[in-house]
């Protein structure tokens, strides 16, 4: 038994509604390219809520009080830590919605492309806010070594901006685009319905805890954005797990596919 047929056996797919146990090698390697896209995501889901969670801890508390500006200068190794740690997890975020393209494309290509732009605007106002941190260090550094003192317009603004960027902008762009990746995932049946429903009900309680974030200001690990962005991180650790270990179900040709394998036939 060859590779191929053992790969076909280990992953039946479904074409035009119908089990069919012989593929042609285009099918074949349009599966393993599938796998290979879940392996992918599976990865760069973990890796972006990991950076995600960790880009806290090496700041800890150096914004905190009125002394920051000075507690951010005498910490500069900590603060480029952070920022590091914060482009992986703006790169991870965006590559999640570009592993998973030329699976959604198939079935929804405008939502595929919806789910990429939200979660690369993401990444862009994710690096705005850490621009915005790296900026403060610079500043805070130049009026400590000039003995001056920052002007509270500035350093306010600076913060305040990478509150919001972070805190509310950021995760708007987000939930955008995985609300439209769960959706295609759901509708078309890529990954069992219970868990991309999951991923559904999961965004629509975060969405209540960044609206709750920009009304009330609090950007912060409150009781209420804890407990409401709790079932998104698992979603999404179930999810990597589950494209790590079996991947996507079995996907139909599109449309476009189909007519092109129909011509190629019939010119044949």
């Amino acid at each position: 038994m060859n590779q191929s047929s053992c790969f076909v056996k280990a992953r039946p797919c479904i074409l035009n509604g119908q089990a069919n146990g012989r593929y042609s090698e285009r099918e074949i390697e349009t599966m393993k390219t599938y796998r290979g896209n879940a392996t992918a995501v599976g990865v760069l889901l973990i890796a972006c809520t990991v950076s995600s969670v960790l880009s806290a801890a090496p700041l800890g508390s150096l914004l905190d009080g009125p002394d920051y500006l000075n507690k951010l200068a005498g910490n500069s190794n900590r603060v480029v830590l952070t920022a590091l740690i914060e482009f992986v997890w703006a790169a991870t975020g965006a590559g999640i919605a570009i592993g998973l393209y030329p699976v959604l494309r198939r079935h929804n290509r405008a939502l595929a492309l919806g789910s990429v732009a939200g979660r690369v605007a993401e990444g862009v106002v994710i690096l705005a806010g850490t621009l915005s941190l790296l900026v403060l260090l610079t500043v805070s550094q130049g009026a400590l070594a000039a003995g001056t003192a920052v002007p509270a317009f500035t350093r306010e603004a600076l913060l305040a901006t990478r509150d919001w960027v972070h805190g509310f902008v950021g995760l708007l762009a987000f939930l955008t685009g995985a609300s439209m990746y769960y959706y295609v995932l759901y509708s078309a049946r890529l990954l069992p319905r219970w868990l991309s429903g999951w991923g559904l009900a999961a965004v629509a309680l975060a969405l209540g805890a960044t609206l709750y974030s920009g009304f009330t200001q609090d950007f912060g690990f409150s009781t209420v954005n804890t407990v409401l962005n709790i079932p998104i991180g698992l979603q999404e650790m179930v999810m990597a797990v589950w494209l790590l270990v079996k991947g996507f179900n079995p996907v139909t040709l599109d449309a476009d596919d189909q007519r092109s394998d129909q011509a190629t036939l019939i010119k044949t």
